[in-house]
């Protein structure tokens, strides 16, 4: 159940095909966060070295690394990675965002990372997450260097898997950790935890976020009757296939059935790794699961054009151009 929580499970999901042009601030153990931030830049991109950010020596994401910030006054939209992932591993969508005028913030999870594992399917983690994504928001808000490119009225958040999870958290939703310890039929990680009588996470609800994109999330800890708390507009993505972490595809089917107002819902035709970053032919040597999809004539890529182009409406349908 819960600890099949899937994402990204090496940095190499952001090696693909090169996206437009987007200015990019690496964040490192300075500011207490590790991540990047990306804008819009008038510049043409170049492949940007990570550093000293866990993610290999060797490791580059397309930008404009410190590329004079271009506007002012620009929506921000935070990104939460999915189990096990990382804060680039769906840097195209980002790239697409900065590219329309939007500013993208998005940060490893502590201790949910391709290389941290040391929280991973633990009660901690589903109260941490929310936690994170506020804290990431203060900061663009109140510590960041250009933080007065941002109007704080223009928040947005996308979020992928449990990602999705902290999204739904975030505009509102109370998880039911009731229902799940009942499905739970595992004696190890978080249903352990569940069944042992450990005090439930209450995590932190956030007002400041306008919009969402919510993606594939995690489907059991939500229901009809939690879901109806949310009162900001979001756009709804599910697989129709599923895969580790969603099931078959049946659970965010049952939640897409149940969700309150008029959400813009999308059904993809494909797995639950459709929604990461289109696969370089290295990545799809290296790590084949991740890159292969349902079914196999399935075109991330074209799909990823069309993707992009829906969460750039949506956002700013509702948070403005």
């Amino acid at each position: 159940m819960l600890r099949t929580f899937v994402a990204c499970a090496s940095i190499l999901c952001a090696l693909a095909a090169p996206a437009g042009a987007a200015g990019i601030q690496l964040l490192d153990s300075e500011t207490g966060l590790r991540g990047a931030i990306w804008y819009p830049c008038a510049r043409e991109p170049e492949r940007v070295a990570l550093g000293n950010l866990d993610v290999g020596a060797d490791f580059r994401l397309m930008g404009v690394k410190d590329c004079p910030m271009a506007g002012g006054k620009l929506p921000l939209v935070l990104f939460s990675h999915g189990r096990g992932g990382w804060f680039g591993q769906h840097h195209d969508t980002a790239e697409a965002l900065a590219d329309a005028g939007f500013i993208v913030a998005a940060i490893n999870h502590p201790g949910d990372t391709f290389s941290d594992s040391s929280r991973r399917d633990t009660l901690s983690i589903l109260a941490s997450r929310p936690v994170d994504m506020i804290r990431l928001l203060d900061f663009a808000l109140y510590d960041w260097k250009d933080r007065a490119t941002i109007d704080p009225a223009r928040i947005g958040f996308f979020g992928f898997s449990l990602g999705g999870y902290t999204g739904l958290v975030l505009i509102g939703t109370t998880p039911d950790f009731e229902r799940v310890a009942g499905l739970c039929k595992e004696t190890t990680g978080t249903c352990a935890q569940l069944h042992s009588g450990e005090a439930r996470p209450n995590p932190p609800h956030d007002a400041r976020i306008r919009a969402a994109v919510i993606v594939d999330p995690v489907p059991s800890l939500f229901t009809q009757t939690n879901l109806a708390a949310i009162h900001v507009p979001f756009q709804f993505w599910r697989s129709q296939f599923g895969g580790p972490g969603v099931g078959d595809g049946a659970g965010n089917a049952r939640v897409a059935g149940v969700l309150p107002g008029t959400p813009d819902i999308h059904v993809v035709p494909a797995g639950h790794y459709a929604f990461l970053a289109p696969c370089s032919p290295e990545l799809a040597a290296a790590i084949p699961r991740i890159c292969t999809d349902t079914p196999a004539d399935f075109d991330r890529a074209a799909f990823h054009r069309e993707f992009n182009a829906n969460v750039i409406r949506f956002l700013r349908e509702h948070l403005g151009p």
